[in-house]
């Protein structure tokens, strides 16, 4: 499936609603709060993977901002809200810019639509100064939840998820880009329902409220396993 307008109504964002306090603001609210939190304020800072632009353009009142996307239609769409933002198509495994250019490096649900998702990550090493950071996220393979949830699990809802791989992997990968891990952890059980029968209200209360207490406050502490994706937050050596 080509990454054109289409994309952003099917499969996995059929479903998002892009309204302030949707699942959706809360998350780039909270990567907002880990760039700001690990980056250097007025320093350089690169979206991988921008998308519609919300999230950059969040960022570029705190950093000097880019963003990148493969997707044309997403680019040009996204001047509306990353107005402050140098915005560009490119692909995420052959970045167009000078080595050691940014002091953050967000790439958020990207990897797992890349048919080389290490030359991506190498290439996030590249262009990554020493000292600075990456801001990781990808749908998480050991989910304690996953199993409930079998091939209805939200990783496997959308046919362009070409490269899905255990935590593990994707851990090694970032550590031969050159990376020590700052934290790397989870962001709560979100997929719902997980039980039959039960409505997906309450389940939401119960499986997703340690999920969202993380995403409002901003303090990150729930287990790798503990989620649908594995967050990384890293530092170039």
């Amino acid at each position: 499936m080509p990454f054109d307008e289409k994309y952003f109504s099917t499969h996995t964002y059929k479903d998002i609603t892009f309204a302030k306090y949707s699942m959706y603001w809360w998350s780039n609210r909270f990567f907002t709060t880990l760039a700001r939190r690990h980056g250097r304020r007025g320093a350089r800072l690169l979206e991988v993977g921008s998308g519609m632009g919300h999230l950059v353009g969040q960022l570029s009142a705190w950093f000097e901002a880019y963003g990148m996307d493969l997707n044309h239609w997403a680019v040009n769409r996204s001047k509306e809200f990353a107005e402050r933002a140098s915005l560009q198509t490119a692909s995420a495994q052959e970045l167009p810019y000078q080595d050691s250019a940014f002091n953050v490096v967000i790439i958020k649900h990207i990897v797992e639509h890349l048919p080389d998702p290490a030359k991506a990550i190498n290439e996030i090493g590249r262009v990554t100064e020493i000292g600075g950071i990456l801001i990781l996220a990808t749908p998480n393979l050991g989910s304690l939840l996953k199993p409930w949830k079998g091939e209805k699990w939200i990783g496997y809802q959308d046919p362009t998820h070409i490269s899905l791989k255990q935590p593990e992997e994707w851990l090694e990968l970032i550590q031969n880009a050159g990376f020590e891990f700052v934290r790397v952890f989870s962001d709560g059980f979100w997929d719902v329902p997980y039980i039959r029968f039960v409505p997906k209200q309450i389940q939401k209360l119960f499986f997703g409220s340690l999920g969202g207490l993380q995403a409002i406050t901003g303090f990150v502490f729930l287990p790798m396993r503990w989620g649908e994706s594995i967050l990384v937050i890293a530092r170039k050596k």
